[in-house]
C-alpha cells in the first residue's frame, strides 16, 4: 500500500528556507564586531588571480553549503575556503548551487542587487541557479542553508563578501 503526503505538507519542507531567508541578513547585521573587505579604501586592489572566480567567457561556480555551525559559500578558485572574499569581472555567470544531497540555499545581498536577474538567490542540490554580475563593487552578502525537512536548529548561516570587477 502507497500513502502519497497531501501537496501541502511538501510546503512545509520549504518553511525552513522561508525563516532562514529572514534571519540571514538580520544576523549578519548584528555582527558587528567583524572587519570587512568593503570598508576598505580600495577593495579591488585585493582582487589577484588567486581569488578571482570565472570570466565573461568562463562561469563562476560557488558551492553553498551547511557546515557544522554555520552555512559557507566556496567559490570554484584552487585552495578556496568557505565564506573568502572572492572576486569575478563583470558580465561573469555565477552558478549558485549545492553539492550536498538534500540541501536548500539562500544567498541574499540585502537591498544592493549586484546580479541579473535581481533578486534573492534560492536554489538547492537539484536547483542550480545562475546569474550574470551586472554592478561593480564590493558586496556582503549572507548566505544560508538548511538539509530538507530541517528543523529548528538544523539549518545554518554565514556571511562573505564578493568584489565585483570592472
Amino acid at each position: 500500500m502507497t500513502i502519497d503526503r497531501p501537496k501541502a505538507s511538501r510546503l512545509w519542507l520549504a518553511l525552513p528556507l522561508i525563516l532562514l531567508s529572514s534571519g540571514v541578513a538580520a544576523q549578519a547585521q548584528a555582527k558587528t564586531k567583524m572587519t570587512y573587505v568593503c570598508k576598505e579604501t580600495n577593495p579591488e586592489t585585493l582582487c589577484n588571480p588567486a581569488n578571482t572566480c570565472g570570466s565573461p567567457t568562463q562561469p563562476c561556480s560557488v558551492d553553498v553549503k551547511r557546515t557544522s555551525y554555520a552555512a559557507s559559500a566556496t567559490p570554484d578558485v584552487p585552495d578556496a575556503k568557505g565564506n573568502q572574499t572572492f572576486c569575478v569581472k563583470i558580465d561573469t555567470s555565477v552558478i549558485w548551487h549545492s553539492d550536498t544531497k538534500h540541501q536548500g540555499f539562500v544567498v541574499d545581498f540585502g537591498p544592493n542587487e549586484p546580479f541579473d536577474p535581481p533578486g534573492d538567490i534560492i536554489g538547492g542540490s537539484d536547483k542550480a541557479v545562475t546569474v550574470r554580475a551586472k554592478t561593480p563593487g564590493c558586496y556582503r552578502f549572507s548566505a544560508g542553508a538548511c538539509r530538507s525537512g530541517a528543523v529548528y536548529g538544523m539549518c545554518g548561516n554565514g556571511t562573505a563578501e564578493l568584489i565585483i570587477l570592472k
